[in-house]
């Protein structure tokens, strides 16, 4: 019987698909946008929005319990400085999934998830605002 198991499996175990959800939350967090399979997306979503709404909170205690799902200590940093303060008077809904058609190979559908109001300079960046830096005029 399969009664109060709502999620998708994804031909994975318990621990395969938490520790998948969590290397792609890593990845969202570091990047604002990744691209992955439709169902993935589909089932990262409530996943990361939970995330957010624990850094919006900040205590000690939603730090630890955000370190032991993400198991990185950057991307918790960078989710309570820099996310949680964007997301502060929005009441859910901070990623958006965008389908990309069909990959090569095998035909599965594709999708595009990325935080609602993403910064695209803060690529791949680990922490904190985009610096922008000012270049240094010589005095001769």
């Amino acid at each position: 019987m399969n009664h109060r198991n709502s999620k998708r499996k994804l031909n994975k175990t318990f621990s395969h698909r938490r520790a998948m959800f969590a290397n792609l939350a890593n990845a969202l967090i570091k990047h604002e946008q990744i691209k992955t399979t439709l169902p993935k997306a589909k089932e990262l979503r409530p996943v990361f929005e939970k995330l957010i709404t624990a850094a919006k909170v900040g205590d000690l205690h939603k730090r630890r319990q955000l370190i032991s799902f993400l198991r990185d200590e950057k991307m918790v940093e960078k989710l309570i400085a820099t996310l949680a303060p964007r997301y502060k008077d929005r009441q859910g809904g901070y990623v958006r999934v965008l389908k990309a058609g069909l990959r090569y190979g095998d035909c599965a559908p594709m999708a595009f998830i990325e935080l609602v109001d993403r910064d695209v300079k803060a690529k791949g960046l680990d922490s904190g605002p985009v610096q922008v830096k000012e270049p240094v005029e010589e005095e001769k």
